[in-house]
């Protein structure tokens, strides 16, 4: 049956046709879209006018601010002098190979070589096979499993989706491969084992990895896939000194080492790069994204060493058969080139430490209200978790939605931020000022009061 639809209502004609990602069917029904007219700065404005500070940073992702002109120029001069050029085989552009001569200028070691994508997602799927190839040409056909965390997200391809393990995205209508993917305890030190110290913790995880191998056999282990900070897992940092234990074990053992910074690059905690600046491992790969281009533009990459450059043409005669219509996109290419010169310029990393350690502060004094279990964050990127019961840590049951109406609430006051779980997470512009973050706090601070009075009258035991 077609429907008629005015042509000048985007809520309805999204209703109509579109299906979201992570889209739960029964809330989009009932509720349709919040249709977001025009951004700026660290803002969104709706349809209707009214407008919200965007603490969630569009996905992770909108570090320099929306609205830029200078972005918007870059942008606009490129599509007129080259609009679009194909990367496969032999042939580049200009902000293309700029670009990748720039990233292997910032990322630590020998990480030279730069093959780029589409998104985070296509990154680690394209880092995935790049593991099996280059093992394969390093004469270890067999070597080729995957380990990874609970809790961690690593894309949305099939292959990502299966490499990752977050609750909420694991769904019984879809399959994932199993088969070479292991998966190891998340690092999440406030759900460490009562009376275990953070480094007990820490060395308990690290046993665990080598009683994988053990079992494994090191041999049929490829690579080990790790975001510095679990991000959507719920800004999980682990314990000081973890990823550096697993790092000298991959390294023991041939083992690949590959960093999903598709969050943590380009200073959303500071650091052009998290590996080494903030957790001291060079890894053999890099996965970005996101803040790669402050989304203004599609792009991601892999960042990867000159040894697996050198093993991989050994002799000249392998081709890599991978890749992607707009990998090297030189429009994508010339706004990352943008967005890294912005935030040199305006030393956002600098911001992102300043701001970032206000925001914390601010919001970790929330730690005495009803609800809250936990708050943590480095840097820009920050997780209120919800407890039934302070002392136990104990969560609500999972239909209470305590998150998803805290969210609301923020959002009736004109915050965004994002509901996980029992979690909402908070990832804004690297621009924010101190003046922002403050207000950010203050409105979390009123949505969640709300809500936990609301679920008092309705009959919840908060402890």
């Amino acid at each position: 049956m077609t429907v008629a639809l005015r042509n000048d209502d985007p809520w309805a004609l999204d209703h109509a046709h579109t299906l979201h990602p992570w889209t739960q069917f029964g809330t989009f029904e009932r509720e349709g879209s919040l249709v977001i007219d025009r951004g700026e700065g660290v803002w969104l404005w709706d349809r209707e006018g009214r407008r919200y500070l965007d603490a969630v940073g569009g996905l992770w992702c909108t570090n320099v601010g929306l609205g830029r002109a200078d972005m918007a120029e870059a942008i606009a001069d490129q599509a007129r002098r080259l609009a679009y050029c194909s990367t496969f085989v032999d042939m580049t552009n200009e902000p293309s190979a700029r670009l990748a001569a720039e990233l292997a200028a910032l990322a630590p070691g020998d990480l030279n070589r730069v093959h780029f994508t589409t998104c985070g997602s296509t990154a680690i799927d394209s880092a995935a096979r790049m593991v099996a190839y280059v093992q394969t040409c390093l004469g270890r056909p067999d070597k080729t499993g995957l380990v990874a965390r609970e809790q961690s997200y690593h894309g949305s391809t099939h292959l990502c989706m299966s490499i990752g393990k977050r609750r909420g995205d694991r769904v019984p209508e879809f399959r994932y491969q199993s088969e070479g993917i292991f998966h190891l305890s998340c690092p999440d030190p406030y759900r460490r084992p009562e009376g275990m110290t953070e480094a007990e913790f820490r060395d308990a995880l690290v046993d665990e990895f080598r009683a994988l191998l053990g079992r494994v056999g090191p041999e049929r282990i490829g690579a080990f896939f790790a975001e510095p900070i679990q991000a959507s897992g719920g800004v999980i940092i682990p314990p000081e000194g973890y990823l550096r234990a697993i790092w000298e074990i991959c390294r023991e053992n041939d083992i690949l080492f590959v960093a999903d910074e598709v969050v943590t690059a380009f200073g959303r905690i500071g650091h052009w790069f998290a590996s080494e600046d903030a957790f001291g491992i060079r890894p053999d790969m890099i996965c970005v994204a996101k803040g790669l281009t402050s989304a203004y533009v599609p792009m991601g990459a892999v960042i990867f060493s000159d040894r697996i450059w050198e093993a991989m043409a050994e002799r000249g005669e392998r081709w890599f058969t991978s890749g992607y219509t707009y990998a090297g996109h030189p429009v994508a290419a010339a706004a990352a080139l943008k967005a890294l010169e912005i935030t040199r310029e305006e030393d956002l990393l600098g911001n992102a430490i300043r701001v970032g350690d206000r925001l914390l502060e601010r919001l970790s004094a929330l730690r005495d209200l009803p609800l809250v279990g936990d708050v943590r964050g480095r840097g820009l990127m920050v997780c209120i978790e919800s407890v039934r019961d302070k002392r136990t840590r104990e969560p609500l049951p999972d239909e209470v939605g305590e998150a998803r109406r805290i969210a609301a609430a923020a959002e009736a006051m004109g915050l965004l931020v994002r509901p996980l779980g029992h979690l909402n997470v908070m990832s804004p512009p690297l621009i924010l000022t101190e003046d922002q973050a403050d207000g950010i706090a203050d409105t979390m601070a009123r949505a969640i009061r709300q809500v936990a009075d609301e679920l008092v009258r309705e009959g919840v035991r908060l402890d």
